[in-house]
């Protein structure tokens, strides 16, 4: 027999890091690269300037949403096709993201990862659900 009563905690952490690290990529291009900067990195990629805002914003949004639990699998999916854009801007950089450039394996993990997510749903704590049902937090698992 599997044993599942964690698998709603498991969720929850995972949705809670995938979260925090959505934020921090979010909040990195904002405060760090900045807004007009990552317009224009992304310029030099090949890429139209409304992806990059589009990016910010998923992450942004997206990692806040993820962290309360509002739309994870949504959310997760969402986020995927960022995390392919990561991958393939650093496929040339070879494996290891520790390479000159970064390499493409954690935008890869990253993307499976979302995956992941997507088919757990929230987890436990969320708020989504317990919007729709009025109930207090707990272990809601509806994603």
């Amino acid at each position: 027999m599997i044993e599942d009563r964690f698998a709603p905690y498991a969720a929850t952490l995972l949705r809670l890091s995938l979260g925090v690290m959505l934020l921090a990529h979010g909040l990195m291009k904002v405060f760090v690269f900045t807004i007009p900067g990552t317009v224009g990195f992304f310029g030099k990629l090949g890429f139209p300037a409304a992806l990059a805002y589009g990016t910010i914003a998923i992450e942004i949004i997206g990692g806040l949403m993820l962290i309360a639990g509002l739309f994870s699998r949504w959310v997760a999916l969402a986020a995927i096709p960022v995390l392919i854009g990561a991958t393939w801007v650093h496929l040339g950089n070879g494996w290891v993201f520790s390479a000159a450039g970064g390499g493409w394996e954690f935008p890869a993990f990253w993307t499976v990862v979302l995956a992941v997510q997507a088919l757990l749903g929230d987890g436990a704590y969320a708020l989504r659900p317990n919007l729709r049902s009025g109930r207090p937090a707990g272990l809601a698992t509806t994603g």
